[in-house]
């Protein structure tokens, strides 16, 4: 009789247990609405703090309808080789060996002509 009840359920993926005496954790909803104007809600708990953006299910990424807009991250401006070279050496070496090139390239022109 056993075998009969169990044969045709799925074992470990439906919970037979009823949810009528159970209390859920307290909950917040935070409404997001997407660029394309579609809007959604998505269920967190009290204690968490909801993001400031999250994917919406039709694609895309929803920010807060409240207006708590994400903190934007100072970055760091990018650094060019002359910034580098910089940080190696000063002006006044700079210019010694740029002095120094020039006078090799004169003398390979000299030697040429």
């Amino acid at each position: 009789m056993a075998d009969r009840v169990l044969r045709g359920s799925r074992l470990g993926a439906v919970s037979y247990e009823t949810d009528r005496n159970h209390d859920l954790a307290p909950r917040q909803v935070v409404r997001y609405v997407s660029d394309s104007g579609h809007e959604f809600e998505v269920p967190f708990a009290n204690d968490a703090e909801a993001p400031a953006t999250w994917e919406s299910p039709q694609g895309g990424l929803g920010r807060r309808v409240d207006g708590v807009e994400p903190e934007q991250k100072k970055g760091k401006p990018p650094r060019t080789h002359w910034d580098m070279l910089l940080e190696r050496r000063s002006i006044p070496e700079l210019e010694e060996l740029l002095n120094e090139r020039l006078d090799l390239l004169r003398e390979r022109r000299q030697e040429i002509a």
